[in-house]
């Protein structure tokens, strides 16, 4: 069945799960192949379609009857890809930091200093702002990604990200006399509750 832009959008905009689907259909294979040319990566480049996909919906109501849905879809896919790949660099900062802080432990070898420390950052944890802790644990213990937080706590993922940037700012702000080690702590909290 071969629908308009200006059909579809006008469906989508009403709420039809009809119209979602045959975007769905029409654009998720070629999307999602776009997306892997962009990251190399086909499980990071469905989650890119899935979020574009998922807040055109949910912004349905915001789209311009005239607009082209394949360059926006493409368009949308390109503006994700770049969000996630700042956040990947972010991480990779964030990633040196720790196996300098790996790297300094094994140096000292104080194992006493990092148990009374481990225990330290369990106590911080216990006093983060509730929604605030549930997201950390959720993540750095239970290993849920943002998207299934959000899912489970029926939030936005930047909502999510925000609880996250939130936790960690309180956290080194509090151990902020032990930034060296307080990566691997959080590592070592972690692996405990596995």
């Amino acid at each position: 069945m071969f629908l308009s832009d200006k059909k579809v959008i006008d469906l989508l905009k009403k709420g039809n799960i009809k119209a979602y689907n045959y975007l769905f259909e029409t654009y998720y294979v070629e999307l999602c192949n776009y997306a892997t040319n962009l990251c190399r990566d086909r499980v990071k480049s469905e989650d890119i379609v899935q979020n574009v996909i998922i807040r055109l919906w949910k912004n349905r109501k915001k789209l311009q009857s005239g607009l082209s849905l394949k360059n926006y879809l493409y368009r949308s896919v390109y503006n994700e890809f770049v969000d996630q790949y700042r956040k990947d660099t972010a991480t990779t900062v964030l990633e040196k930091k720790y196996i300098e802080g790996v790297e300094k432990f094994y140096e000292t070898k104080e194992e006493p200093e990092v148990e009374g420390l481990y225990q330290i950052l369990k106590r911080e944890i216990e006093k983060l702002p509730p929604r605030c802790k549930e997201t950390f644990v959720l993540n750095k213990l239970e290993g849920l990604t943002y998207n299934e937080i959000s899912e489970f706590q029926k939030v936005s993922v930047n909502t999510v990200e925000k609880q996250m940037v939130k936790a960690l700012k309180i956290l080194r702000s509090n151990l902020k006399h032990r930034v060296e080690v307080f990566l691997l702590l959080v590592t070592k909290v972690c692996n405990a509750a596995k």
